[in-house]
């Protein structure tokens, strides 16, 4: 298995353990939430992925992005200072590579931001935002 794989086995056992816990009334203990945000983007390898991911953590950045789009270039810098620099997960999804996805967020253009609370869509941002702004939406979300 690959270190993704071993990954997402490892967030999926967590995820069934969590589920298990709730079927049987427990509370899940303090160190079964949410996990703590990685400081680099996490790439996206399928629909499956990208819901454990959102399920995984508090809050997450989607960035949907394609490799020949400028803007999505200079938002890159971004959205790796925002992965760094707050408690926010950050997912980039390549719309070429994952056009289902992209369909399932309706992004019709890029760059195209989804921020996830809770495992669901609470915000869309569409088009090049400056830093400031992109971690002041984050941190409204975060606990």
């Amino acid at each position: 298995m690959s270190e993704s794989d071993d990954e997402l086995e490892e967030i999926r056992k967590r995820k069934r353990e969590q589920l298990e816990a709730r079927l049987e009334g427990e509370a899940p203990s303090e160190d079964e939430g949410a996990e703590e945000a990685p400081s680099e983007p996490i790439h996206i390898e399928s629909g499956s992925h990208l819901e454990d991911v959102t399920g995984s953590y508090d809050v997450v950045l989607g960035d949907f992005y394609a490799d020949w789009c400028g803007p999505c270039k200079m938002l890159e810098p971004i959205v790796e200072d925002i992965a760094r620099e707050t408690d926010a997960a950050v997912a980039k999804v390549d719309i070429d590579a994952h056009q289902r996805l992209a369909q399932q967020y309706r992004v019709q253009g890029v760059p195209t931001m989804v921020l996830f609370a809770g495992g669901d869509p609470a915000e869309r941002i569409v088009g090049v935002r400056d830093k400031a702004e992109l971690t002041s939406l984050v941190r409204q979300h975060l606990n």
